[in-house]
């Protein structure tokens, strides 16, 4: 019996821009928000653009979109309820340099590793650094195999007294709110 393929017409598809929410990377559809005092959109998300591209000028978005998982719940609810300097996400204001994005980095591979998560190149970034536009190629990360978690704001939940872990599930489930 001979075995057919149906071919199918390149959909425009770009596995690039695919991976950057990787798994649990709830991210939002891009918001019309408005810079204050300029007609011009906020660039929110995460971008492939050439290195030190000034964050208004950035153009190659990559793709945003959610994936549940109760390993990473946990993660968000860790990190939450982790020390304040976390090296996820420290520093994650200001001018970061190559070198501690690269530290970030390292530092998410090992997480995700120890929960059986193994990527290449995973980064943690903050909402904050998600809403103000953030390049793959400023982070030292290539965009083909780097995959970008957003953490949710610590103000966003209730974080005295309660239980976490469903709160950091129904983030996942919304944009840009949850890893």
């Amino acid at each position: 019996m001979a075995s057919h393929t149906k071919s199918q017409p390149n959909s425009g598809f770009n596995r690039r821009l695919f991976l950057a929410g990787a798994a649990g990377g709830a991210m939002l559809p891009v918001a019309a928000a408005h810079a204050v005092g300029s007609k011009k959109k906020q660039k929110r998300g995460i971008y492939a653009d050439e290195a030190g591209k000034a964050k208004e000028d950035l153009e190659d978005k990559v793709a945003d979109f959610s994936y549940q998982n109760d390993v990473l719940a946990q993660w968000i609810v860790d990190i939450w309820t982790g020390p304040a300097a976390n090296p996820l996400i420290t520093p994650s204001t200001g001018s970061i340099s190559l070198l501690q994005y690269r530290n970030r980095s390292t530092a998410a591979k090992a997480d995700l590793a120890a929960r059986g998560i193994y990527l290449e190149k995973p980064i943690v970034i903050t909402e904050d650094e998600y809403d103000a536009g953030f390049s793959l190629e400023d982070a030292g990360l290539d965009a083909t195999i780097g995959v970008v978690f957003v953490l949710p704001r610590p103000t966003r939940p209730t974080l005295a007294g309660h239980p976490l872990l469903e709160t950091a599930k129904m983030l996942m489930a919304i944009t840009p709110n949850g890893i």
